[in-house]
């Protein structure tokens, strides 16, 4: 009866790790967000395709010049990476908005708004236009989570072009929001899953539709 019992509880351990490696459910936070996703929202992330074309809402790992410190390279930090598993050590997690791509030329006026490869994006996702200027990478910089002054590439006066392998995150929530302004590019391999569904609060477009709001 002892085997019986250890053979079901191994089969449900494999079969939570196996539904956590592919779906996960995030609670939002914070506004860096709004209009999208709200303060209290859960979101159902999933883990498989990590598509990073313009316009996906991605969860990930902020880089280390956000937080301070990199990842924890410990075995019990990794599984918790790995396998999502509330029961082992877990990173902190940002969610925004990929405005730009690989190759992708990014400006973001004052007042006016954000330009792809010299073309105003048409956001209605937006909370509202900028109130800061972007044009060469020594604009990128703000404030680390822990307060300090961050400016990753003050010595550049290169425009911001996206580099192979990374992404060009804001947040909806535009002067609201710790995101690629303040820290620059972000890497594919920081990339923890794409947002897929608002299940709770639950609003009855939510049957018909993807998205409870506008994407």
């Amino acid at each position: 009866m002892l085997k019986i019992w250890l053979g079901r509880a191994l089969v449900l351990l494999v079969a939570l790790m196996c539904l956590r490696f592919f779906v996960q459910a995030r609670y939002i936070p914070s506004s860096s967000m709004e209009p999208t996703l709200q303060i209290g929202d859960r979101i159902a992330i999933e883990r498989v395709t990590h598509n990073n074309e313009r316009g996906a809402i991605i969860f990930f790992n902020p880089p280390a010049i956000e937080m301070g410190s990199d990842l924890s390279m410990d075995p019990l930090s990794i599984l918790g990476r790995v396998t999502g598993l509330p029961f082992f050590p877990s990173d902190v997690t940002f969610v925004k908005r990929v405005i730009g791509v690989a190759g992708d030329v990014i400006e973001i006026r004052n007042g006016v708004g954000v330009y792809v490869n010299n073309k105003l994006l048409v956001e209605p996702y937006a909370k509202e236009a900028p109130n800061y200027d972007l044009f060469v990478e020594s604009d990128i910089g703000g404030r680390s989570v822990l307060g300090e002054s961050i400016q990753p590439y003050k010595a550049s006066n290169k425009p911001i072009k996206v580099p192979p392998g990374m992404v060009f995150v804001l947040g909806d929530n535009r002067n609201n929001s710790e995101d690629s302004h303040a820290w620059g590019y972000l890497a594919f391999d920081r990339i923890t899953g794409r947002a897929w569904y608002i299940f709770s609060p639950i609003k009855e477009s939510c049957w018909a539709a993807f998205w409870c709001r506008t994407q």
